[in-house]
């Protein structure tokens, strides 16, 4: 009932991903990020808690792979997650287990990693990967080229009814947190659609946090 793509920008060192499922507020439970660390998604029969013990251990220094052998060896119940990791050096890391729901598939590929269960077909997590490998621009454009060749290919079985985007880069928080809750037709279109009301934004944004004397203003009002 998910399939996502977790990646790493080599240029910049941002982390990002992009998820979508039958469910609702998928990202919300789904979608894990730390700047300078990594990137992890935790699906299927998911427990959100496993994405900060993966990242932990991304951050003490252990590769991708290392770092899913070591949560794999302490865990009880993996046969029923499905889990990916992209580290800081761009390594990366998949695992899905015995009893990850109905079609289901990984595609590691430089920097990033494409994975779905409940699928169409396993060609939906190939869509995503390969889309995602030849597109261009900012990590959000690349993942959500993936995330709609994906819905293209064929997406889940049935529909999908939430979406999310979220990259972090050098500062403490998410410089893109989209999500799209619940929509009864084509969340990641309207996601898509989010992306681009965001994108002229995103660095202003930024910029008011770090150097607020230099941010613009938006001409709201009472905004002097």
């Amino acid at each position: 009932m998910t399939f996502s793509l977790v990646a790493r920008d080599a240029a910049t060192g941002a982390f990002g991903m992009v998820v979508t499922s039958s469910s609702p507020s998928v990202a919300a439970r789904c979608v894990h990020l730390r700047p300078g660390t990594g990137a992890v998604a935790s699906q299927n029969i998911t427990d959100p808690g496993l994405g900060a013990k993966l990242l932990d251990l991304l951050e003490s220094g252990s590769s991708a792979e290392e770092a899913m052998a070591k949560l794999l060896a302490q865990e009880p119940d993996t046969e029923y997650r499905q889990l990916t990791a992209v580290g800081r050096d761009g390594r990366t890391a998949a695992f899905s287990g015995a009893r990850t729901l109905g079609t289901h598939r990984t595609v590691e590929v430089d920097g990033a990693v494409a994975a779905g269960n409940l699928l169409s077909s396993p060609a939906v997590v190939d869509a995503i990967a390969e889309a995602y490998a030849a597109a261009e621009g900012e990590l959000e454009d690349r993942l959500l080229a993936g995330l709609l060749a994906g819905r293209d290919a064929g997406g889940e079985e049935g529909p999908e009814h939430s979406a999310g985007l979220v990259v972090v880069e050098d500062v403490p928080w998410a410089v893109t947190d989209l999500r799209v809750d619940w929509a009864e037709e084509d969340p990641i279109g309207q996601l898509a659609g989010l992306w681009e009301l965001w994108r002229p934004q995103k660095r202003d944004y930024k910029l008011r946090a770090v150097q607020p004397a230099l941010a613009p203003s938006y001409g709201v009002p009472g905004d002097l």
